[in-house]
């Protein structure tokens, strides 16, 4: 879902060079260019747009004086400081440019057609005019000599032991006949040189050759290892071509394939079978292919074309494209179209070694350009739902548009297509933040092509259907309509033919005005056009763009970002210095970016892509190079970043480790952001999640959870970063958005208590609102279901540190407040639809109220509402089995005493009714109170049968008591029976009984004493020595004189023997009549 956009471009004219150039190489090391032409070399440093040498091969007699000379290959060695030439005459020549000095270190008397060295220079291979092959090592010492055509196959040659003979294979109609039927292969093509094309797999291990067999008149290639012992030999393909180009990474041998009706450029594997192909955008005999060119790293293929001449005297039209592959799609991504002028004919195209995105090309008129190319996603880049968050890819004339809010499709496929006359080579989206969706498209032609969202009067026949329906089905998708396209107009009416790049970085910052960047000719400067719409009528299919005004930069611009918010336009130029582009201010001003300190903001390194984004309250810069290093402002923050996005309020960013981080850019700085980013371990959970290897950032859909992720394939893959699912949640739940918000996290399992646990007390005064937007007793009861004491978030979803998030008080009473606030407000808007959620809001309080589940259910059954939306009492107990187990629920319904419900659940449970029926029969069969009683002990409910059986009667009251007795009822049984009661007093007697046993001694007097069990009592408090209570309960006991005196000397020795002196002295002294204390 990537294109090739132009970084920079560097262009010389009119370079003064004798002759016409041939053929050209780099100098890596001193970042010079050298040419040959029929006289000699010129070495041209491209920055100084100077010669800085110039050597003369006509002078030295390697070429001839009247210009028939010709040079077949320029080297440039690297250990030996010199350059390597060779002629068509068979002189190879070592040039030292620093001495200007010549030495021929060979000659072939043959000629020489090819010279091709191996990428670690340490060998050479020259084709002969006598069709052989000649290996050298890099001190020109011949290693051996072969003949270039070969009868053998290759030391890889195919063993088969006759199956699968094509003699036993079906032919279909032309039968058998078929199989014995002689391929014949045609000649070369008419416009085929006959020359020899050499080329080397990346690690030179391999060499690939393209002959014209002698035998057959037919290219062939073959395959030699470095040890220059032949592989392989190609299967015969009719009309194949001169061009040949190994893979760098060594998969495969790009050539090309004339056929009937079109032209391929076909790939061969290294055993010389065919392994695919793509057709080039040409007809037939229109166009040949001159070379092809793969960069180094293997990502771009290079085509070198060339109109077939059609009108003698003409000069042919030559082209470059660039094609890419992506989940095995060819695209063609941009293409180049020279002019038919003589001075801008290509003579010679090569990748950089070094910088694998950057081509250089040198024409016929001693015009040198270099094109600098890197990814990019373009994308719309609005914030609001309105985005349908589109992003556009070119492949050649069609930009293949994918609208990933409502649908995501695998590419090469899309939503729709947008199809041009010309190539495409720029597509930018409106950066107005109402009209994202609206996109402008540069062709090859120079033209803008403005294509706006909304309604069409007529079909639009440049716009064709992908993935979102037509062909008898509902489109689903209001595609966009082209409204016109302009032709860009210059001040000086200025020819763009020379450099068919001329304008890049082209933005759309309002709606009728465009930025676009070229570079100067002559001196390293940028100029920035204003391109402003023309006034023009309304049907005219042609429009104007007119560069209203211009603005000059020192410095060469490579990058360009505007922030829809802010307005704020950004410059980056190659030597990282950011500037402001005021362009708004009537002057079109540019002045540096300077940071919240003040101090000019500056990349350490050139960034390739660059954004825009507000961290707390400043604006800032976010760059992220080649090499995976992401910066904020001049801040490094990040080494391993592979790709990032800025969506509203958070920052995203893939990393070689294989995750994707989420990080909000509110309350961020720089030291948080880096000390995050360079930790192995994030706490929060929010923020770090793994994704699949190589995964690269596509888009995020606005207003939205989705981010779509590419992998290295081609493939896509779509994840709900649980930052975004979350921050996007109490958004919504802010607004009131429940249902959105809702359906987001039933989607994505997020646990449904943070609806109330985001803001408590919104939630509580909006229960009716969340009751109609979910509308759903499904979706309520689910609700229901998920909800616990828990404070998810304290516990599951902490939010950010500046959220104004209101944190409910774990007072333990959420659920029953919950439940009884929806209650209400279902009760409220209607009852019988939501009267399964009433039930499951009685259910889930923190005390189950199922008797009252029960009772209503029981109220249901003789309900027969017409209403649609009723419930029956079968419905509303088969859904309460599925809250409540069965044998729960059997209880309940039996402590209603209510046995029409307790057969109803009986019914619905996995009972035997052989064990229920009679049970129940016999409970019927009982007086009231004595059932009512028999179920509640069967109930375990222990303090409503004693109730229940108080009221059955004087006889049940040895029953009663037992049970008393058996499980401690003591004080609820002395709450049924008058104190004056005969029951009152047992009960009384047993509780004191019972309170001996447990050594509470003083609550077991007191106790006899209030039911009149005096010598008990007398005998609890003397046991206690509580001599006080004692001789109260002895007078009541009216005891004498003597049997007084001798009770107080026995609680004297109590008293004692508690150490209690004073209180024995004092018994002794008023009851027991001693004046004197005997020793005891």
């Amino acid at each position: 879902m990537r294109n090739l956009k132009l970084f920079q471009t560097l262009e010389i004219r009119d370079i003064q060079g004798p002759g016409k150039p041939q053929c050209f190489s780099l100098r890596t090391e001193q970042e010079t260019v050298l040419i040959g032409s029929e006289h000699g070399l010129i070495e041209v440093d491209p920055v100084s747009r100077e010669v800085k040498n110039e050597v003369s091969l006509v002078a030295e007699g390697f070429l001839p004086e009247d210009g028939s000379g010709r040079i077949v290959g320029i080297q440039d060695l690297l250990d030996q400081e010199s350059v390597c030439v060779a002629t068509a005459s068979g002189d190879v020549i070592l040039c030292s440019l620093s001495t200007q000095q010549l030495e021929c270190v060979g000659s072939v008397s043959s000629g020489i057609s090819v010279m091709s060295w191996s990428p670690d220079q340490e060998l050479v291979l020259l084709a002969t005019g006598q069709q052989t092959l000649i290996m050298m090592t890099k001190d020109f010492e011949p290693i051996m000599e072969q003949q270039i055509h070969q009868d053998d196959f290759g030391e890889s040659k195919f063993i088969t032991i006759g199956w699968g003979r094509k003699e036993t294979q079906f032919h279909g109609s032309e039968g058998r006949q078929a199989a014995f039927q002689m391929e014949t292969l045609e000649s070369a093509l008419p416009w085929d040189d006959h020359r020899p094309r050499v080329t080397w797999r990346g690690d030179g291990q391999f060499f690939a050759v393209s002959v014209v067999c002698p035998e057959t008149g037919a290219r062939k290639v073959r395959v030699w290892n470095r040890e220059f012992a032949l592989q392989s030999t190609s299967e015969p393909v009719a009309g194949l071509g001169p061009a040949l180009a190994w893979k760098p990474s060594g998969s495969l041998i790009a050539s090309t394939q004339d056929k009937p009706n079109q032209q391929d450029i076909v790939f061969f594997e290294k055993n010389g079978l065919l392994h695919g192909h793509f057709t080039l955008p040409f007809l037939k005999d229109e166009v040949k292919v001159n070379d092809l060119l793969w960069n180094a790293d293997s990502t771009v293929l290079a085509v070198w074309l060339e109109d077939l001449q059609q009108e003698e005297g003409s000069i042919p039209k030559t082209y470059v494209q660039l094609w890419t592959v992506g989940n095995y799609h060819w695209y063609l991504k941009q293409s180049l179209s020279f002019s038919t002028c003589g001075k801008s004919k290509i003579v010679s195209l090569i990748w950089d070694p070094v910088t694998p995105y950057r081509l250089h090309v040198l024409c016929q008129g001693w015009h040198y350009f270099c094109y600098d190319w890197h990814w990019t996603t373009d994308r719309s880049s609005g914030d609001n739902s309105s985005d349908l968050s589109s992003v556009a890819v070119i492949d050649g004339n069609r930009v293949l548009v994918t609208v990933f809010r409502q649908t995501v499709v695998p590419p090469p496929m899309c939503s729709y297509q947008l199809l041009f006359p010309h190539p495409v080579n720029q597509v930018t989206f409106s950066a107005h933040p109402q009209k994202s969706n609206d996109l402008a498209v540069l062709d090859a032609s120079n033209q803008i092509s403005v294509y706006k969202r909304g309604d069409c009067p007529r079909a639009d026949p440049t716009v064709k259907l992908g993935a979102v329906g037509g062909s008898g089905f509902k489109v689903s998708l209001i595609t966009p309509h082209l409204e016109k396209r302009y032709k860009i107009q210059f001040e000086n009416n200025e020819e763009q033919d020379v450099n068919p790049l001329k304008l890049g970085l082209l933005t759309w910052i309002e709606e009728n005005i465009f930025l676009a960047v070229s570079h100067s000719e002559s001196s390293p400067q940028s100029i920035i056009h204003h391109l402003t719409v023309a006034p023009s009528e309304m049907d005219e299919e042609q429009g104007q763009l007119n560069v209203s005004s211009s603005a000059t930069v020192d410095g060469v611009i490579i990058s360009l970002c505007c922030n829809s918010k802010t307005k704020s336009v950004a410059l980056q130029l190659t030597d990282g210095q950011i500037f402001k582009y005021l362009w708004e201010s009537p002057s079109l001003a540019v002045k540096p970016w300077k940071n919240s300190g003040g101090f000019p903001v500056r990349f350490p390194y050139t960034c390739t892509q660059i954004e825009l984004a507000m961290i707390g309250e400043e604006e800032c810069v976010l760059g992220l190079t080649d090499r995976c290093r992401f910066f904020i402002n001049d801040i490094e923050v990040a080494s391993n970043a592979t790709s990032f996005a800025v969506y509203d309020e958070f920052l995203l960013l893939t990393t070689h480790s294989h995750t994707c981080q989420c990080f909000c850019l509110r309350d961020a700085s720089f030291k948080t952001l880096q000390a995050s980013l360079s930790s192995s371990h994030v706490s929060n959970g929010e923020v770090l999640r793994k994704v699949e290897r190589g995964s690269r950032i596509v888009t995020v859909v606005p207003q939205d959870t989705k981010l779509i992720l590419q992998m290295p394939r081609g493939n896509l893959e779509v994840v709900h970063h649980r930052a975004l699912v979350l921050a996007q949640i109490r958004k919504w739940l802010d607004r009131l958005m429940y249902k959105e918000a809702f359906e987001c996290m039933r989607k994505l399992r997020i646990n449904l208590n943070l609806i109330y646990d985001h803001n408590p007390k919104v939630f509580l005064e909006n229960v009716e609102t969340f009751i109609k937007q979910i509308d759903s007793v499904n979706h309520i009861n689910l609700f229901f279901t998920e909800l616990k004491e828990e404070d998810v978030t304290k516990t599951m979803y902490p939010p950010p540190v500046s959220s104004s998030v209101h944190l409910s008080k774990d007072d333990g009473k959420k659920l029953d407040l919950v439940c009884d606030a929806m209650r209400a407000a279902m009760e409220n808007i209607n009852p019988q639809k939501y009267c399964l959620s009433i039930l499951t809001s009685h259910v889930k309080k923190a005390t189950p109220e199922l008797e009252i589940v029960l009772q209503k259910v029981h109220e249901l059954q003789g309900n027969t509402s017409p209403d649609p939306d009723a419930v029956s009492a079968e419905e509303a107990l088969k859904y309460l089995l599925l809250l409540v187990d069965v044998n729960e629920l059997y209880d309940h319904s039996l402590g209603t005493y209510d046995f029409d419900l307790v057969l109803m659940v009986a019914e619905k449970s996995q009972k035997d009714p052989k064990e229920y029926l009679p049970f129940l029969n016999t409970l019927k069969k009982m007086e009231t109170n004595y059932q009512r009683f028999t179920i509640d002990k069967y109930l375990k409910r222990y303090e409503k049968a004693i109730g229940h059986l108080s009221k059955c009667g004087p006889e049940y009251f040895p029953e009663c008591l037992n049970l008393i007795k058996d499980k401690n009822l003591y004080k609820e049984a002395l709450k049924l029976y008058s104190p004056s009661s005969q029951q009152y007093q047992d009960i009384s007697v047993a509780y004191g009984e019972h309170l001996m046993q447990e050594h509470m001694y003083e609550p077991a007097g007191l106790m006899f004493a209030r039911c009149g069990a005096h010598e008990k009592a007398l005998s609890a408090f003397l046991t206690c020595g509580n001599w006080k209570q004692a001789l109260c309960v002895a007078a009541q006991l009216n005891f004498t004189e003597d049997q007084l005196a001798g009770l107080g000397r026995t609680l004297a020795g109590k008293l004692v023997e508690q150490r209690k002196h004073i209180d024995a002295a004092m018994v002794l002294e008023q009851y027991a009549q001693v004046n004197s204390i005997p020793p005891f």
